[in-house]
């Protein structure tokens, strides 16, 4: 999509508005078993994995013009990529129907208090249309209104964090549940993990590329980590775990409304958007903007017509499969050097992702705990062997 240079302050904008989400204060609260200062470690400990790898990722993009999955060519070959680009957009309807099903969930029980009914149907339709709007305002604009809109919000969390922050230990119950500290260290590393496949659909712009990049890695991990923060605050707290349940206790019924209803619109429109950008990179004749709008419109059907169940699996589906697509990508561009390929599919970029694949996936199936999840020492393996790939084929050519 054209459009002005990102700035940098606008991508901090951009970022900061699609990580405040509902989504990620129920997660925070998955994290209660561990008590406040082991489940806070465990989530800075994912959110700092996480952020350094979505700054790889942004910069390459910012660095090269190229959207996230005209990257992933580098390694995986023309072709090759169009593998990746049909699993972003399927992930990314998914994320789309997670959005809206959880903000037509809060918004409705929220609805029930304000306006002494709730229609989940209607909400969901609402938040569905509010998002085809944002992305036909500019998806990557961020004009007066916007800016007004995102301020609305943050002064919002503040509140919230200053009313659950505030209130007693001594009344919340004793968490229930088991989570061990590596598996709440991947949840953590998941959520701006599943960010890698669209960051450098916002950077490929940018007026400065590092600074740029930085912004949008800071700016996510960061009010990321401090929503995380607030749902494991308001579980351990004040015993709330559901988020409707966390506003209504803070007192913020007409801003919850607000809050929930927005937030789930700036971070949905990322997802859209980007459905539009890989879709582009399957097939030319695809435009960004009319496939974000379809995709917006099959995603809130989902959510409409099927039950959302099984997030902790879907978080882990996501990192499995573009975990070791970005170690690959990232140690081919800043280790390898590489900058572009003439291949249409890369098959050595390719066995080594489906080896990071098979080996997630049979980590997670075992239970093996490394104290620091699976995502890190995944991708180092992975890394590892995109190096010897590379200098074996490397040898072998010349």
């Amino acid at each position: 999509m054209s459009g002005k240079p990102l700035s940098a302050s606008s991508a901090a904008l951009i970022w900061f508005g699609a990580s405040v989400s509902v989504t990620e204060i129920a997660a925070g609260t998955l994290f209660a078993p561990l008590g406040w200062e082991r489940g806070m470690l465990a989530q800075i400990l994912g959110h700092l994995i996480g952020g350094v790898l979505f700054f790889a990722a942004a910069y390459i993009g910012a660095v090269t013009g190229k959207s996230s999955m005209e990257s992933v060519r580098l390694s995986f070959g023309r072709r090759g990529s169009v593998l990746f680009s049909a699993a972003n957009v399927l992930q990314l309807i998914g994320w789309t129907a997670v959005m809206v099903y959880y903000g037509a969930t809060v918004s409705a029980a929220l609805g029930r208090e304000l306006l002494q009914a709730d229609s989940y149907l209607l909400w969901a339709l609402a938040i569905g249309a509010l998002i085809v709007v944002w992305l036909l305002s500019g998806a990557r604009e961020t004009g007066r209104l916007k800016v007004a809109v995102v301020s609305a919000m943050l002064l919002v969390m503040l509140w919230l964090s200053w009313k659950v922050f505030g209130a007693t230990p001594a009344a919340a119950a004793a968490p229930a549940g088991e989570m061990s500290f590596g598996t709440a260290v991947e949840l953590s590393a998941a959520m701006p993990l599943s960010w890698l496949p669209l960051a450098a659909d916002y950077t490929r712009n940018s007026q400065r590329p590092v600074a740029a990049s930085a912004a949008s890695a800071v700016s996510y991990t960061l009010t990321s980590c401090w929503m995380y923060a607030l749902g494991l605050a308001a579980a351990l707290f004040t015993g709330q775990s559901d988020a409707a349940a966390i506003l209504l206790g803070a007192g913020l019924v007409t801003a919850g409304v607000f809050v929930v209803v927005v937030s789930t619109v700036t971070t949905a429109f990322l997802d859209t958007y980007s459905a539009g950008v890989s879709a582009n990179n399957i097939w030319r004749g695809f435009a960004e903007i009319p496939v974000a709008v379809a995709v917006t419109l099959l995603g809130t059907a989902l959510a409409v017509f099927l039950t959302m169940s099984e997030y902790e699996g879907f978080l882990l589906l996501i990192a499995s499969v573009f975990a070791p697509m970005a170690a690959v990508l990232i140690t081919d561009f800043f280790v390898m050097k590489r900058r572009d390929t003439s291949l249409d599919f890369d098959w050595a970029g390719l066995a080594v992702w489906l080896a990071g694949f098979v080996l997630y996936r049979y980590l997670l199936a075992a239970e093996w705990e490394s104290g620091i999840g699976l995502t890190a020492p995944v991708m180092a393996a992975v890394a590892a062997l995109t190096v010897a790939v590379r200098l074996l084929t490397r040898r072998q050519t010349q």
